[in-house]
């Protein structure tokens, strides 16, 4: 038997790290943090053990909290006061946002960038305002008799209401900003707005291919996001596709993102490579809340071990081409990577 080539040489210890082909550090991570106009104390997600929503008034305590275990940007979510069917809390310049931004960029040295949707804001729970579309039942569009109204984002009404939100978290001192909501167009009218209003350093980081995922529950209940009909299968893509997150990274990168992100990660993580291979632009992936709950939920059950699971989680989308990721573990695996790595 030939044994010349033995693998295992450079897997003992004290070789094994000098030839690991993947490392991960806190700045490569970004926590989400959602703050919550609606309440004036912390309130803990139970679909999200050990995070909560935060009042505008801790917001800057809780952004410090991230800022003590190495992690150096956060996500900003926000739970507004009131909703309407347009969204306009997403825009106003007393919003909750608004608020949160102006605190934490003024008292911390955190990156903030701000996620930037209307689904926390409308009353319906979409991610713009609707408007009434005509179906036939071969399936064309046409107006008569045997049609029936179906609801759907108007996109370029969405564009619009982008405009405002993303000119007042800026003003604000947003970071970056990351639309989320899969509108055709979203990153070219985001950048000339910003362009327009003085804010040509401000970054686009769009969520560019964005699935229509069920690994996005606990979110929604952090969020207080969920539809409150239907779903996003008409504007957020299918999970079968590959060939469509191409194109949609390519004409975000055409119309201005300067990152591109995929979500969810861990299901995608052939996309995540597949951006990689063919983009030159720094790759972000998001580590869904529903990633995250079924790990805490087997690690409960004893199944796992979840300060194993979450590191090799992590790891396994940066080996797959991530140069961000955005995480609930942040924090958690953040604390631990000094001594592991």
């Amino acid at each position: 038997m030939d044994l010349t080539h033995r693998p295992r040489r450079l897997r003992r210890d004290r070789v094994r790290g000098l030839v690991s082909e993947t490392s991960l550090e806190p700045t490569d991570l970004i926590a989400p943090v959602f703050v919550d106009a609606t309440t004036d104390e912390r309130v803990p997600i139970e679909s999200m053990p050990g995070h909560e929503r935060v009042p505008i008034d801790e917001s800057v305590a809780r952004v410090e909290e991230v800022l003590e275990t190495g992690v150096e940007a956060v996500m900003l979510f926000g739970i507004p006061e009131s909703k309407d069917p347009e969204g306009t809390r997403a825009w106003a310049e007393d919003g909750v946002i608004q608020e949160a931004l102006r605190r934490i960029t003024s008292e911390t040295d955190a990156y903030v960038i701000t996620d930037v949707c209307l689904c926390e804001y409308t009353d319906h729970g979409h991610c713009g305002p609707l408007e009434e579309e005509l179906r036939s039942e071969g399936g064309v569009a046409e107006d008569g008799p045997g049609c029936e109204p179906t609801l759907t984002v108007d996109n370029d009404a969405t564009l619009e209401a982008l405009e405002k939100i993303v000119t007042s978290h800026a003003r604000a001192g947003a970071d970056m900003v990351a639309p989320s909501g899969m509108m055709d167009g979203m990153v070219e009218t985001i950048r000339e707005a910003l362009d327009g209003a003085g804010f040509e350093h401000v970054p686009i980081m769009s969520y560019a291919a964005k699935y229509e995922s069920a690994f996005y529950g606990p979110f929604r209940d952090a969020a207080d996001g969920a539809p409150s009909f239907g779903n996003r299968r008409h504007y957020q893509m299918d999970p079968a596709n590959s060939r469509e997150a191409m194109r949609e990274v390519r004409l975000d990168a055409e119309q201005g993102a300067d990152v591109m992100m995929v979500k969810p990660a861990l299901p995608y993580l052939d996309i995540i490579s597949a951006v990689r291979r063919e983009f030159d632009h720094p790759v972000a992936a998001y580590n869904v809340s529903g990633e995250y709950a079924m790990l805490h939920a087997a690690a409960e059950k004893g199944w796992l071990d979840l300060e194993e699971v979450a590191l090799e989680s992590l790891l396994s989308i940066k080996r797959a081409g991530a140069d961000l990721i955005l995480t609930y573990f942040a924090e958690d695996v953040a604390q631990r990577l000094p001594a592991g790595q």
